[in-house]
């Protein structure tokens, strides 16, 4: 092809060519700024990790007269055994995980189910049933406190670990429900089908069939309740008061005195509290995206 004209200005070739070169210019230009803008903002995610990491290993002295960015003169690790040991956050910790695989665990199954009796089953009253469970994401969770006291002091509950577990998974169900709700209605239903003609019964169906070809989405939503179940104070500030049920986002308070506070503890029990929720995401973080991305493309 020809590149330059007879009186000397660039050919169609010619052209083409600057053309694409600075597109390419565009396009790395483009995509450096992009990468600049996340390394920012990862900087920004990170740092307050870091800070408090530090912020455990200082006593009260370094945390008022030396400032805030300052590394600890002199690491204070013994701030971690004291925690461990005299603060009993081992108690807090292990109660921590038991509420959350417990409350995880339950409202994923029951989620399940309800969303499989609304997508894949034809009953009168699916829809109203759905708009009923979508209506408890707009009740605030301060609202029903006291009527949730109320109801586990009649049913003595008050004081149990049981009614922890349980407001977890109704408070999480919602959510829970939406986010499996677009997977299910993309599982195509020919291998259900020939499960009916084969004589399957709906829970062999159920269990057998559909719940394995959910396992991306439901460990999806299984993070994403394990986050909340894991953070969550205002319940179990409110149900529970025997120091053996408590959890770590309340056990902190045990530092917190009346005439002193012990800073670095707090630090120390905060580390401690968001290390398995951190290590959790970090692992399974692709799940999150495997699970939303396939409920949100359908066919």
């Amino acid at each position: 092809m020809e590149t330059v004209k007879a009186d000397g200005t660039p050919g169609i070739g010619a052209a083409a060519n600057k053309k694409t070169v600075s597109k390419s210019i565009l396009n790395r230009i483009a995509y450096s700024t992009m990468y600049i803008f996340l390394i920012i903002v990862a900087v920004f995610q990170i740092f307050p990790i870091i800070w408090l990491f530090l912020f455990s290993l200082k006593n009260n002295q370094e945390v008022f007269n030396t400032s805030p960015f300052s590394l600890p003169q002199s690491p204070k690790w013994e701030n971690y055994a004291k925690v461990w040991t005299e603060g009993n956050i081992s108690l807090y910790f292990i109660n921590s995980v038991t509420y959350t695989i417990a409350a995880v665990v339950l409202t994923v199954i029951l989620a399940s189910m309800v969303t499989f009796a609304i997508t894949r089953m034809q009953w009168k009253g699916s829809r109203l049933v759905l708009g009923l469970f979508m209506v408890g994401l707009m009740i605030p969770v301060h609202s029903t406190l006291i009527p949730l006291f109320s109801t586990f002091t009649k049913i003595n509950l008050i004081d149990n670990p049981l009614s922890i577990i349980l407001t977890y998974t109704a408070f999480n169900l919602p959510i829970t429900i939406m986010i499996l709700l677009g997977f299910y209605e993309a599982l195509p239903r020919e291998v259900e089908e020939a499960a009916v003609i084969d004589g399957a019964s709906i829970n062999h169906i159920f269990f057998k069939i559909t719940l394995p070809m959910t396992m991306p989405v439901m460990a999806t939503a299984a993070i994403i309740n394990m986050i909340y179940n894991w953070n969550e104070f205002v319940f179990v500030n409110t149900f529970i008061s025997s120091d053996s049920f408590k959890t770590l986002t309340v056990g902190i308070q045990n530092f917190i005195g009346q005439y002193t506070t012990d800073w670095g503890a707090i630090g120390a029990t905060l580390v401690i509290s968001i290390l398995p929720i951190l290590i959790a995401f970090l692992i399974l973080s692709n799940r999150i995206v495997e699970g939303i991305a396939s409920g949100s493309v359908k066919g």
